[in-house]
């Protein structure tokens, strides 16, 4: 996975809280088992921390930036994403807007774009404050992803992906994908209480896998906004196979086998790891948007 070197990087797509403190803020989600339980269902869960349970409750005033951890400072060029993850992050973020721009352009709508947020600990958000145990989300509210890029590391030693930039890429890009979900009205039929093998919300998730695989398919040839050239150069099959690895480790029985020693359908909000796998890769095999229809 190699970026443009001489590529200017946006970082208005990004904001930058690590280190900064929540004004007034709460620790919704402990350590210990509290927290443990919330990874295991919070895990690129797609929602905001309300829809999991575990909002503190009312309106929380947003992290403010912290003079720590700047990317406007230090991810100037795809150079810089190359050499840094965080710079990495900004480097897909970009990326993939520029494809889901082109994209609705292309089907005649018009795209509005998600900010990316990167913190630490904790962070306060339109759907309720959380800590990075809940995993990375999107949420509807503010329609803001949010990262802990700490979570990259959990999915390695945690959760036995072989772990990889596009692995990385494979997250945030799934996270995307439920940003296009809800501007196009999909994304609250997650929000109907169901779990299970056949539940909308795991429809909801495998449709974000495959919505994260057609960006894969055209990010070489989406030319960015800024330069007119694609950002993403180089994407190999086996930056693939760390995007499919990463997608198996995420799946519902994968993950009930590693924590709970049984895997029990009933309770699947994401989809198995084969399915997974499946639908990440119907989107990387046709690149069309349209094949991405879960709820048939």
């Amino acid at each position: 996975m190699q970026f443009d070197d001489d590529a200017d990087l946006d970082t208005t797509e990004v904001r930058d809280v690590r280190g900064s403190r929540i004004p007034g803020g709460r620790a919704t989600v402990g350590g210990g088992i509290i927290g443990f339980i919330a990874l295991i269902l919070g895990v690129l869960f797609g929602v905001g921390p309300d829809q999991l349970g575990l909002s503190g409750g009312g309106e929380e005033p947003a992290a403010s930036s912290s003079s720590v951890a700047q990317v406007n400072q230090s991810c100037r060029k795809g150079s810089d994403a190359n050499a840094r993850e965080d710079c990495r992050i900004v480097a897909v973020v970009n990326s993939l807007q520029d494809f889901w721009r082109s994209e609705y352009a292309r089907r005649g709508g018009t795209y509005g774009s998600a900010a990316t947020v990167m913190f630490s600990q904790r962070v306060a958000t339109a759907c309720g404050s959380a800590t990075s145990a809940v995993g990375p989300f999107y949420c509807p509210g503010d329609r803001q992803v949010y990262l802990d890029l700490g979570f990259f590391e959990e999915l390695r030693t945690k959760f036995g992906s072989s772990g990889g930039p596009f692995a990385q890429a494979y997250v945030v890009a799934h996270e995307y994908g439920h940003h296009v979900q809800n501007l196009m009205g999909t994304l609250s039929r997650a929000q109907d209480g169901r779990t299970g093998a056949d539940s909308n919300a795991v429809r909801v998730e495998l449709q974000a896998d495959c919505y994260a695989g057609v960006w894969a398919r055209h990010a070489t040839s989406t030319p960015d906004d800024r330069t007119g050239r694609p950002l993403l150069t180089t994407l190999t099959d086996a930056d693939i196979r760390d995007g499919l690895d990463a997608a198996a480790a995420v799946g519902d029985d994968r993950i009930q086998e590693r924590f709970q020693g049984r895997v029990t359908p009933e309770n699947w909000t994401h989809g198995s790891a084969a399915q997974r796998q499946q639908w990440f890769y119907e989107g990387y095999r046709t690149g069309d948007m349209a094949r991405c229809n879960t709820f048939r």
